[in-house]
């Protein structure tokens, strides 16, 4: 039986268009993409049964609706975290009852390294938006990149009160930063192992920029030393961005708190009356972005209607629910929309983008990763 949450389109029928060997060609053979037709792949949806959509964004819901709404089918969404999308991909597909059909699972470096390769899920690219999407972000298919960003307090400073993050480290913010533990949020440790291997010459250079000298260090890289620092400064750890977020943007405070959350937060601005304030110009980046992968699960019924979902996401409408969120879509013809609320589409430049290239080595460094932090971290 589905889960919860399953939302319905109209009545409405169609007339089927599309020939019984081009149905089954899109049923998931060799040379579909040769052949692919969006309509054909329309009316192959429509003689299947309802999917269910994993993603670890509520907004998956309201994106659910619009698929069904727009093509007459019936869809579910279902909010469910990326640690626990792993987990029932691999429960229901070893006992032969798939019940989530399509996940868009943020840890990227899980699906490369037990979901596709054990064969419990796989990508699909659609061939006719193949040329908006950028090859690193094709295989797999990168549906969205989202952005966890550095953010203060607008009611208790006209700007960011810190320039550099290696200010965070120091005495007056002892105990004044906010952010998720990096223990049981796997993208924060893949975030060490990223800006190890990709900026580590940047945070050893902001370091110098701040203090006027190298940085002097037995640890293996800038990176690990200015995690020790960060760790042995007593952040406030929360279990969820929305903590996090209170603690810096909750209004008349007096004692401020510099805070590590998603740019989605930022929308309490308007929603709650928070002040959250994005710390734009920070050095070396005022965040970094990870990926959200989209795959569709092996042995689904409803392999057609799994594969417009994925086309739909990749549009303007598709994505719009999480684009308000400053999420950003991998089509390069979709943009923000010019009232999302953090302004993060002006600052792209200044974010640690997410390597694909690396994320296999993300995995294998995450226990040593989190090790460390374990080890330096203090209250």
């Amino acid at each position: 039986m589905k889960r919860a949450m399953k939302v319905y389109s109209g009545t409405r029928m169609h007339r089927l268009l599309g020939t019984a060997a081009a149905l089954t060609m899109l049923a998931g053979g060799a040379g579909a993409e040769e052949a692919f037709n969006l309509e054909t792949l329309v009316e192959a949806a429509k003689k299947e049964k309802a999917i269910t959509v994993y993603d670890s964004t509520g907004k998956i819901v309201e994106m659910a609706a619009n698929f069904a709404k727009a093509y007459g089918l019936s869809a579910e969404g279902s909010k469910v975290k990326a640690t626990a999308q792993l987990e029932m991909i691999i429960r229901e597909a070893r006992a032969n009852n798939i019940q989530g059909d399509v996940s868009i699972i943020s840890d990227a470096p899980a699906a490369m390294a037990q979901l596709i390769p054990q064969g419990f899920a796989e990508s699909w690219l659609p061939p006719d938006l193949a040329s908006k999407i950028a090859p690193e972000h094709q295989n797999p298919l990168t549906v969205v990149n989202s952005a966890n960003v550095w953010a203060y307090n607008t009611e208790l400073f006209d700007k960011c009160p810190v320039s550099n993050i290696w200010q965070l480290t120091e005495p007056e913010w002892k105990g004044k930063v906010a952010m998720q533990d990096p223990l049981g949020k796997a993208s924060y440790v893949d975030w060490f192992n990223q800006m190890a291997m990709h900026g580590d010459e940047d945070v050893a250079s902001a370091y110098k920029a701040l203090y006027g000298k190298d940085l002097d260090t037995k640890e293996q890289s800038a990176t690990a030393s200015w995690i020790k620092a960060l760790a042995s400064n007593a952040p406030l750890l929360t279990d969820a961005d929305a903590a996090a977020a209170d603690a810096v943007g909750a209004p008349g405070q007096s004692k401020p708190f510099m805070g590590l959350i998603s740019s989605a937060k930022f929308r309490d601005n308007a929603d709650k009356g928070m002040k959250l304030g994005l710390c734009k110009d920070l050095k070396p980046w005022l965040g970094w972005l990870y990926p959200g992968v989209g795959l569709i699960t092996k042995g689904t019924d409803s392999p057609n209607a799994a594969r417009l979902f994925i086309h739909y996401v990749m549009t303007a409408e598709g994505i719009a629910p999480q684009a308000i969120d400053g999420k950003m879509s991998t089509n390069r013809d979709v943009g923000l929309p010019a009232d999302e609320p953090s302004g993060i589409g002006a600052a792209l430049d200044q974010l640690l983008p997410y390597s694909m290239a690396t994320a296999l080595s993300d995995w294998d460094e995450r226990e040593g990763w989190q090790d460390f932090w374990r080890m330096n971290y203090h209250k």
